[in-house]
């Protein structure tokens, strides 16, 4: 059949659709990135995308649509307005993140969704409040379609200011306060049940945890787990020293918890950092894992398989959980109307050699 476009025309809807064998309603569906489409019709539009070299006007189509296929991915944190001119501050937060493993799992999981959807994420900071400012004026302005948010605090007031100007958003982990955004999480006290359940079993009489900071939602939570376990089991009580979710803590924690309790023989470190961290104190310190001081960390994150031995951890799918951050996004962006939902994710232990 003779193709009626002319010589050097750009390919259209109608002729991802004809190649796909499928309406041009549904080619549209699928390229806007709507999730309630066949898996099998989506991969059939997505290989004739790529056959025909189908690509979307965006400009024409923002026109239209009022959307940038744009979103912003903001990393933010509870601080007020910087001390002095504020770039040690605001240098020291974006080191901090860049330098936990956690964050590029986020990015990773993120841009794995989007991008097959023609759609990219825009990386934002919000750790003070000049700078809340300004992802609120970004958004407003439509810079961007939507803002999938990655908080680290408690406190962190952005969640609600997002939610309160209208503005569509995903929070990954569950809001402190009560707030209608939708969100994904992990159940936490149930990946510290695994944790304390399995050192347990390993015959460890005196076990002892490396909390997260405990102004960290996340890391309260872990910490509760483990000791509501440790207590459904005779041992509540169970010694308990704070870090930051860093490897230096982890290693300041391990020497406070070994000159307070030399006799342990159990560690659950409420992240892989921290864990880490423990290890090298506990070797430094003549002590074997898992043999003398058994260690279970927590993420399964790169950090539990580059440990010396591999740490024992639990897994959280972080890469799942901000692909379902986006996908929620999109969806409340194809439908306004749809009411704030949660996703919890189930944790899994990974057994390797620290425990």
């Amino acid at each position: 059949m003779t193709d009626p476009r002319s010589p050097g025309a750009a390919p259209t809807l109608e002729d991802v659709a004809r190649a796909a064998g499928v309406s041009r309603a549904t080619v549209s569906r699928v390229i806007n990135g709507v999730r309630n489409v066949d898996p099998a019709i989506q991969e059939a539009v997505r290989q004739a995308v790529s056959s025909t070299g189908y690509a979307p006007n965006r400009a024409a189509r923002s026109l239209v649509t009022r959307r940038t296929d744009a979103i912003a991915l903001v990393v933010s944190g509870a601080g007020g307005e910087p001390d002095g001119e504020g770039p040690a501050e605001e240098g020291s937060f974006t080191a901090q993140v860049f330098a936990d493993p956690f964050f590029g799992r986020v990015v990773t999981g993120i841009v794995n969704y989007l991008r097959p959807r023609g759609m990219h994420p825009v990386l934002m900071f919000a750790e003070t409040s000049r700078a809340r400012d300004e992802v609120l004026a970004y958004l407003r302005q439509g810079s961007a379609d939507g803002a999938l948010i990655v908080s680290t605090h408690a406190q962190d007031p952005l969640p609600g200011l997002v939610t309160e100007a209208g503005l569509p958003a995903v929070l990954y982990a569950r809001p402190a306060r009560p707030t209608r955004i939708s969100y994904v999480d992990l159940a936490h006290r149930d990946g510290a049940r695994l944790a304390a359940e399995h050192l347990l079993a390993r015959g460890c009489r005196r076990i002892a945890t490396i909390s997260g900071p405990l102004d960290i939602p996340a890391a309260q939570e872990r910490l509760a787990g483990f000791r509501d376990t440790m207590a459904r089991h005779g041992r509540a009580g169970a010694p308990v020293a704070e870090g930051l979710f860093t490897q230096e803590s982890g290693e300041v924690a391990m020497e406070r918890l070994l000159a307070e309790h030399p006799d342990l023989d159990g560690v659950f470190a409420g992240n892989d950092l921290m864990a880490t961290g423990a290890c090298h104190v506990l070797r430094e310190h003549g002590r074997r894992v898992p043999e003398d001081v058994a260690v279970v960390g927590f993420d399964d994150s790169r950090a539990a398989s580059a440990c010396r031995p591999p740490l024992t951890t639990v897994r959280q799918p972080v890469e799942d959980m901000a692909a379902e951050m986006a996908g929620l996004l999109l969806d409340r962006l194809a439908a306004p109307e749809r009411p704030a939902t949660s996703v919890i994710f189930e944790p899994v232990l990974v057994v390797r050699d620290s425990a």
